[in-house]
């Protein structure tokens, strides 16, 4: 039985994305995993790292949760949609505050961290209206390699599996019935 920590990086709150959580969620119980799901347009907090790392910036209770259950999770799995190529700002901001010096990594010596999250796993779903191979292939995926390399690698989670789902724009509703059962069967290997 594995701990999942689920995070809905979009900001809407009826959106597709909350719709992948759900089904994630929903295939990982069935199994008796353990899970913990936050969604970014639920969550009251300062999207902005104020001082950078110069000074210490509070976190607001909402954070303090987040920070825990990831901390607490064996397994996270990102869920959002790609907007201009990248994230939404506020899952940004998330990630911005809650991966710091001294929760997700530390500089001892030398100019690479300490991984402070090593021994976890990650899954990033992510939606987007283009279809993934151009997103890839035109692009180079700039936000696949963000979470993957300089955010959960960074911070030692590792292996991390990315799932590109699109175009979702005009994908038919039996094609999105298919992304949320195999969503689900996902998260039945917790996977």
């Amino acid at each position: 039985m594995k701990k999942i920590c689920i995070i809905n990086g979009n900001p809407k709150r009826d959106s597709y994305c909350g719709a992948l959580a759900e089904a994630y969620q929903q295939g990982a119980l069935s199994k008796d995993h353990q899970v913990r799901v936050f969604s970014v347009g639920d969550l009251a907090f300062d999207p902005v790292l104020r001082e950078g790392y110069d000074e210490q910036q509070n976190l607001e209770p909402d954070l303090v949760a987040v920070q825990e259950a990831v901390r607490w999770a064996h397994h996270t799995v990102w869920i959002f949609p790609v907007w201009w190529g990248a994230m939404p700002a506020a899952l940004k901001g998330l990630i911005d505050r809650i991966f710091l010096p001294g929760f997700a990594f530390r500089f001892d010596c030398g100019p690479l961290p300490t991984k402070l999250l090593a021994g976890r796993s990650a899954r990033v779903i992510t939606t987007m209206d283009s279809p993934p191979m151009i997103y890839k292939l035109l692009y180079g995926a700039p936000v696949h390699t963000m979470m993957r390399k300089t955010v959960l690698e960074f911070c030692g989670v590792d292996p991390v599996k990315i799932t590109s789902l699109g175009p979702l724009k005009m994908a038919a509703n039996c094609r999105k019935e298919s992304w949320l059962s195999m969503v689900e069967g996902i998260g039945r290997r917790a996977d």
